[in-house]
Formats: C-alpha cells, structure tokens, sequence
C-alpha cells in the first residue's frame, strides 16, 4: 500500500442534512442547515474539536442574502481563529476542495472545513404565503477572501436572441451533440428518458435523496401540466431540481491531526487525484458544440495522475444539471452508456442545491467508499453553461503518489477552438445547435446558432408556430436558414 506523510490531506467527517417542512417558519435558514452539516461532520469523524480547531471555512455561493456565512459559522462552531472564504457563482465547487487539500499538503492548514447548502423549498413556501423567509441579516461582513470567475459566461448576442436560463444553452449543446452521434431526435429523447428514468431509481434508493419516488422514462419524455417543456427537448424532469432544502459539511485535515485526535483509520478517506479546467468561453462560441474538450482533457489527466483507467472505476457521480452534461461527459470519458452514472439520483430527483451538489456528491461517495475500501471514486464538477469543469478521485486508501492535482486549463485553451459572434448579421447560416423555448406549456421562441460562411458565428430566433414545430419533430442542425435583424426564415 502507498505510503503517506503527515501532512497528506484526507476526508474524515462528512453529513449531508435535508429539511421537507412546508412550516417555513420552523424550518431552518440555510446557515443553520450547513452548521447542522458541520457539526453531524464532526460527529461522524468522531471528534467534536475539529471545529474549534478549523484554520478555514470555505462556502460557495447561493441565492441566501449572506455576505459572509462562513464567519456566522465560525461564531457559530467556535472556530474563532479560522479565515472565512467565499467562492462567487463561477468558481468550480471543486475548487473549494483542491484548496483545502493544498493548504493543508502544504502545511498552512491543519483543519479546513467545506459547506453549502440551500433552503429554496423553505423560500417557496414563505413566498406562497406571501411573506419572505427570514435570514439572519448580515450588512457590512466580508470574507477574508473571495474567489470570482474571470470571465463572463454568456454574450449580448445570446442573451438578445431570449437565451437566458441555463436549460435553453444546455438544450442548444444538446442537440449539436445528438447530431454529431447521428441519433434522430426520437433517438435522443427516447436515450435521455431512459438515463433519467434510470436515475430516479437510484434516487428512490438514497434516502438522503430529495425524491423517493421511481418516475417512468415515458413520464420524463413527454410534456405534460406537470412535468412541462421547458426548452425542447428538456421537460422539467430534465432540469436539475434547485428547490430543495439541502446542505453538506466536509471536513478535511492532516494525517498528522487526525492521528492526534484518535480518529479512526476507517474513517479516512484519501483524496487520490483532482484536475481543473478553468478556461472560459461562451457556449456560442465554442466550434463544437457537441464536444468538451473541458472533460475530455481533465478526466485523462485525473486518471493519468491516479494510475486508473475510467473502467478501473466503479462508483461516479457525474455532474448532471441537465442530460447535455451527463451525454458529453460519456461521451468524451469513453463510458458504457448502459452504466449507472450517479450514486445519489443526480440533480432532479437526488437534489441540486444550488452552487452546492458537488459536495453533496462527495458525502455521499466518501460513505460509500468506506464500505468499500478496495474501490476508487469519481465524482465531476461543473461552473457555469458547462464553462468550467473538474474530476475528482477520492479512494479509502492512498493514491499512488499521494494526493496529487493538475490545473489544465492550459491544455484545455489549446484544444478548444472559438468562433468570433457577431450580431447584425444579414445573409444565409447553417444550424450548429438549436432549441424552443417555452413560456408556460406552450412554445414561444426557436433559438439557434448559426455557422456562418465566413468562419464567424452569430445566434438568431423564429417565433413562427409552424416552424417551431418542424424543429422539435426533425433534425435541423446542418439547415441552412437566411438570418437578418436577429431572425432567421426559411431560404
């Protein structure tokens, strides 16, 4: 077995907490459901002090009102002397956990502890009774450090065309990517409804899951008052489930102090091999809208890094926003299609807190490790319209080198080719990526990218009723239009 050193980082608390309590006013603020993570964390290490003792509190953004929650946790957990960070929308959530590990490898840190968490339902069911969900009020606080994205991750020239939610970008990359594999759009929904009916599954047998119920792979295709299209080909059951009220602790130390506290080896957990891309470009942009070149460098490096093949691994949780990010995940990993791709329920029906399900996944896949300690994990992240992305292997027993990481954003650059978007194109283009839009149940708008004969890219719409139902019963990628003021028609 691979030797390890005092300051090698390891996992050795984690909780995950859920409220479902429509008395909004009883239920707990978000705040409150991460320092009850925290301190099931520590309880599950066996070792209450490790609160106290935390050099960092390290929290990724969500829709709650706080400046600075990780110092309300501090206070909270009486962890006087730790830094406060927060990580803005656009940090990776894996880069909360690649920060711990290196402070701690490096010896800056002896105990850093990670939470998220939301309370979205407990919102919604305030706002249904007309009133708005007490936060506990910070005016002036500010983290010791902030972490922001360097780049924008959207365009004037998509958002003019009436793309704005995440689902109408991930649908326009799915449709490039079901043309690319030559499936008719029968093919693709009939696939992605299999892989979700196939999730809810998973979900039902997670009982840390938002959904116990199994939905059926007809029920998830097909629009319907409750399950509605919300930009074809994604129905509701397609998109991640955000109204949730869910948060996860981790904590991370040294071998050194977990040795001192009397923690138990069966407890450990060993970060083995972490990859990063932080290269940004927007969605129209990209050349190959059914590629991502992101995961595709990220997971060979982890798996390079950690000695594996992806067949070596038996547990993931893929990230799973929206079927786009499962399908190119397979696809650029090289995986069975026919292999389970999540161990919660992935993010419609296990629950995706926002800003926050990568560290529910890892509460889970650190559980699942310890039973079985000869397995290896995986677990990915994604920022942003899948603008960022991140693999994570974590394993009950030391990697090959130790904890080792790769920022490849680097690599990631020179293996993704853009196009320049212009808006105020007038003359003909030919489809890259599409999808409708929907307002309530019924469609409102087709947006699509256009490949333009010069090299160039730019992103039009139709809101013809007869030509929004062509688009969602035949493939129109490779369709050459005419496109003028922001509009495209047929030639």
């Amino acid at each position: 077995m691979p030797e390890y050193g005092a300051n090698t980082p390891i996992l050795v608390g984690v909780a995950a907490v859920q409220q479902n309590k429509e008395d909004y006013e009883s239920a707990l603020e978000p705040v409150a459901l991460m320092e009850q993570a925290l301190r099931d964390a520590a309880i599950d290490a066996g070792s209450v002090q490790l609160l106290s003792l935390a050099d960092e509190i390290l929290v990724p953004k969500s829709l709650w009102s706080y400046t600075d929650p990780g110092r309300l946790l501090a206070v909270a957990l009486g962890a006087h002397s730790a830094k406060t960070l927060l990580a803005e929308f656009g940090i990776l959530q894996q880069s909360l956990l690649t920060r711990a590990c290196q402070r701690i490898k490096e010896g800056d840190a002896e105990v850093v502890l990670v939470a998220g968490g939301e309370a979205r339902f407990r919102a919604l069911c305030a706002s249904k009774a007309g009133v708005e969900a007490f936060e506990t009020p910070q005016d002036n606080a500010e983290p010791d450090i902030t972490l922001r994205p360097q780049d924008d991750m959207w365009s004037s020239v998509e958002s003019d065309s009436g793309l704005g939610m995440p689902v109408g970008y991930y649908a326009i990359l799915d449709s490039a990517l079901r043309y690319k594999q030559g499936l008719t759009v029968s093919q693709h929904r009939d696939q992605m409804a299999s892989m979700y009916a196939r999730l809810s599954e998973v979900a039902a047998n997670n009982p840390d899951a938002w959904s116990d119920q199994v939905a059926s792979a007809s029920h998830i295709r097909e629009p319907s008052a409750a399950n509605r299209m919300l930009a074809f080909p994604y129905t509701k059951l397609h998109n991640s489930q955000w109204n949730v009220d869910q948060a996860a602790g981790l904590i991370l130390c040294s071998v050194r102090v977990a040795e001192a506290l009397g923690i138990e080896r069966s407890k450990w957990v060993f970060p083995q091999a972490f990859s990063e891309s932080n290269a940004m470009s927007v969605v129209a942009s990209r050349k190959d809208l059914g590629a991502n070149p992101g995961f595709r460098v990220a997971g060979q490096v982890a798996m390079a890094l950690a000695g594996l093949d992806f067949n070596d691994v038996r547990f993931c949780e893929l990230y799973s926003c929206f079927p786009y990010a499962v399908r190119v995940q397979v696809e650029e990993f090289g995986l069975d299609l026919n292999r389970d791709v999540s161990i919660t329920g992935g993010m419609t029906f296990g629950g995706g807190p926002l800003n926050n399900f990568a560290l529910q996944a890892t509460v889970k896949m650190a559980q699942l490790l310890r039973k079985n300690p000869t397995e290896t994990g995986l677990v990915t992240t994604v920022s942003g319209l899948l603008t960022k992305q991140a693999c994570a292997l974590w394993s009950a027993n030391p990697g090959i080198k130790g904890w080792t990481y790769a920022d490849v954003t680097d690599q990631v650059n020179e293996q993704t080719e853009v196009c320049e978007l212009v808006e105020n194109y007038r003359g003909t283009g030919s489809v890259a990526g599409y999808t409708v839009l929907y307002q309530g149940l019924d469609p409102w708008r087709a947006v699509a990218v256009f490949d333009l004969p010069d090299g160039r890219r730019t992103v039009a719409y139709n809101e013809d009723s007869a030509m929004m139902t062509d688009m969602m019963t035949q493939e129109c990628c490779g369709i050459s239009y005419d496109v003028g003021e922001g509009r495209f028609r047929k030639r």
